[in-house]
Order: C-alpha cells, then structure tokens, then sequence
C-alpha cells in the first residue's frame, strides 16, 4: 500500500462524526473507501462526489482521524484546501462543501465553477 501523503482538503468535526456513524451501518462494505471527488454536471458545471467506492489506480488515498479517503489524482487541483462540513439542524440538513476554488457555486452548494 502507498504511503498516506498530506491531506488537501479538510473535515469538520461533525463531518467525520458523521461519516464514522454511517460506516458502523450493518449495509456497509468495509472493502471501500470514502471518495471525494468532482464531475461535471450541476447548475454551475461541476458536482462534488461523496461516497463509498473501490480505490482505483490513479486514487491518492488520504487518512484524517481514522477515516480513510481516496481522491482521483486528477481532481486534486479544484478540491486543494476544500473543507466538508456535516449540517445536522431541521432547516439544513447534510454535507457541504467550502471551496476557496470555486469562482461560483450554486444556491444548493453542492455544484461550482472554477
């Protein structure tokens, strides 16, 4: 296995809280690896990814507080400083993103332009 390189995005406190809570979810496959990543699409032209998926070959894999994550190579430069947030309130609820590369991002912040 590679070695773990210095991480160039960030997790909240309550993100890592809650991406712990839903790896300990009877359905999780204990085989993959939380992705963080981009692709295109979304009302600004590029969608964040956030899931639980295989490392493929041109992944970087990343470790913050016992969570293991893996980015595309490739999509290391629109993510660089990026910090994931986890909103637990009635009004807001779920990930979001802080992006000092986004030119723009769109009202439901889960999309962005570079």
């Amino acid at each position: 296995m590679e070695p773990i390189i210095k991480n160039p995005i960030n997790f909240t406190a309550s993100a890592i809280n809650e991406i712990k809570r839903l790896m300990t979810e009877p359905t999780f496959d204990h085989t993959q690896l939380l992705r963080v990543g981009v692709k295109g699409g979304g009302c600004s032209g590029m969608t964040y990814v956030l899931e639980f998926d295989q490392r493929k070959d041109n992944d970087a894999i990343y470790e913050i507080d016992d969570v293991r994550f893996i980015i595309d190579n490739a999509h290391s430069m629109y993510l660089f400083g990026m910090e994931v947030d986890w909103q637990g309130g009635l009004n807001s609820r779920g990930f979001t993103f802080n992006n000092p590369n986004a030119s723009s991002t769109c009202g439901c912040g889960t999309s962005f332009a570079v």
